[in-house]
Formats: C-alpha cells, sequence, structure tokens
C-alpha cells in the first residue's frame, strides 16, 4: 500500500498535460494560432478542385508568362500558359499529405524501434542501436535521394524514402523517455502489482511520451515537406504533369532573370508551409513542456 500514492502522484501529471482543447488554446493564443493556420492549409488543400479558377494542366500557349495581378490570373502564368494559383493549391494536395504520411511511416516504425530497445535493453538495445546508428551515418537528405534512387522515381518511392529517413529521429526520442521512465516509481509500483509487459508499456509509458512525440511530429512533417520538394525539384517525387511545389521551382529556375515569379511563387508556398509547421511544434513544445510554463 505504500506505493500506492507514487502511483496517483506519477499519473497526474498525465491528465495535466494532455492536450485540453478549448482550454489549451485559450491559455496558448500562440498554439491556437499555429494549429489553425495549419488547419487553414489542410483546409485549401481539401477545397483546391472547387477554389482553383482554372485547370491545372490546361496549356495555353497565348497566355505564357503572364506576370501575377494580370485580368483572370492572380499569380500569372508559366511558360506554358498554365495558371500558376491553380498549380499552388493542387499542389498543396501533394506536399500536405506526405506531411502526412512519411511522418506516420517514420512515428510508427521509429516508435516501435525505440520501445524495444529502451524496454527490453541488453542485447536488444544493442543491436538495434547500431541499426539507427547506420541510418544516422547519412545526412537525411543524402540518404532520401539513394533511397529514391534504389527505389525508383515517384511519389510513392519518395514518401517510404522520407519516412525512412524521419525513422532514427523518433527511435532515438522514444528510446531516451522510456529509459528515463522505466526505473521511476510508479513504472516499478505497477510491474510489482503483477502488470504485464504489453499492459505497463500501453498503460504508463505511452501516455507519458505523447507530449514529446507530438511535438516532433509537428516539427518533421515541415522536413517531410521540404525533403519531398527537393526530391522532387530532382526529378525523383511527383512527376510531370503532376502539379508539385518542388516541380514548379525546377522549371522556374530557368526564368529567374525575366519571369523570377515562376520560382519565386512556389517557393513561398513551400517556405509558408515549412513555418506554420514549425512555428506549430514550437507552441506545443511551450505548451506541453511544464518547465517552460509561467
Amino acid at each position: 500500500m505504500s506505493n500506492a500514492p507514487a502511483l496517483i502522484a506519477a499519473d497526474q501529471p498525465i491528465r495535466t498535460t494532455r492536450l485540453g482543447g478549448l482550454s489549451l488554446a485559450r491559455d496558448h493564443p500562440r498554439l491556437a494560432g499555429a494549429a489553425a493556420f495549419v488547419v487553414l492549409l489542410f483546409l485549401v488543400a481539401l477545397i483546391a478542385p472547387i477554389v482553383a479558377p482554372h485547370d491545372p494542366l490546361a496549356v495555353n500557349p497565348d497566355r505564357a508568362y503572364l506576370p501575377p495581378l494580370s485580368p483572370g490570373y492572380l499569380l500569372g502564368t508559366d511558360e506554358l500558359g498554365r495558371d500558376l494559383f491553380s498549380r499552388v493549391l493542387w499542389g498543396a494536395r501533394v506536399s500536405l499529405p506526405v506531411a502526412f504520411v512519411a511522418v506516420a511511416v517514420g512515428l510508427v516504425a521509429g516508435g516501435i524501434i525505440g520501445l524495444l530497445s529502451g524496454y527490453a535493453g541488453g542485447p536488444t538495445d544493442l543491436l538495434l542501436m547500431r541499426f539507427i546508428d547506420a541510418l544516422l551515418a547519412f545526412p537525411g537528405l543524402i540518404l532520401a535521394i539513394a533511397l529514391v534512387a534504389a527505389l525508383g522515381p515517384g511519389l510513392r518511392n519518395a514518401l517510404i524514402a522520407i519516412g525512412i529517413v524521419a525513422v532514427p529521429t523518433y527511435a532515438r526520442l522514444v528510446r531516451a523517455q522510456v529509459l528515463q521512465l522505466k526505473n521511476m516509481e510508479f513504472v516499478t509500483a505497477t510491474r510489482s502489482l503483477g502488470a504485464g509487459p504489453l499492459r505497463l508499456v500501453l498503460r504508463h509509458l505511452l501516455p507519458n511520451l505523447l507530449n514529446p512525440v507530438i511535438v516532433q511530429v509537428s516539427l518533421s512533417a515541415g522536413f517531410a515537406i521540404l525533403a519531398e520538394a527537393t526530391l522532387s525539384f530532382l526529378g525523383l517525387g511527383a512527376q510531370v504533369p503532376t502539379p508539385d511545389w518542388g516541380q514548379m521551382i525546377n522549371s522556374g529556375r530557368t526564368f529567374l532573370n525575366n519571369d523570377a515569379w515562376l520560382a519565386i511563387v512556389p517557393g513561398a508556398a513551400i517556405s509558408v508551409t515549412v513555418f506554420s509547421f514549425n512555428w506549430l511544434g514550437d507552441s506545443l513544445r511551450d505548451a506541453l513542456d511544464p518547465r517552460l510554463r509561467s
């Protein structure tokens, strides 16, 4: 019975640090603004077929190189007369799902590796961490390029490659948290009461891992979008004629001297999107980390 107070006290931070919906948004307006902006980006991607004024693939050579704010073309047209505004909107339908799918691949694979490594310890920890070290030996973007080159160009293979690059980050993060938590008093008390490994992980370790993992997910999403744009710029991601921000920059870079907006417009879209996810990650860290609370 002497361990009961320690168990209750240890469970208390889980309730106080968990996302609290409207109350959390009210206490942290910066977080509310960041979350609203990210939701707006996904909403724009969702309704792109409705709000796009032109077909993003329609070629009209008579209207090529129109500057921004031209009648009927808010952001101008490219070298083939395609509406840039429509192409940017449809490009969001390619780039934003990357943030979800690639991060999910890295989170699931890296999270499982981190849990097994941190909880089992010993030879299992040594073997899994050496595998993670092998992945970390390569710069993330170089590894993604190598993987796509091996698998073949295409958006699906780019998603797989970006997800694999994200695995070490989540594996290291989850392992570090598990190593810290598994020796705490509430875990020892739960184990002494007869809880099995699966119950201990699901009921006591995972809830305490949520806060740092949620922050890392939002930060990794920005990297995933930037990595996908880089792969598409190099011709390894989304293929022509799919509207993609990286592809648009690649095709517009040859016209920087006279028609710079062809590269600036998709570049600005990437910058705003990556900034929004980084803003969300910083805001979540400030809201969920007790050490940063006033």
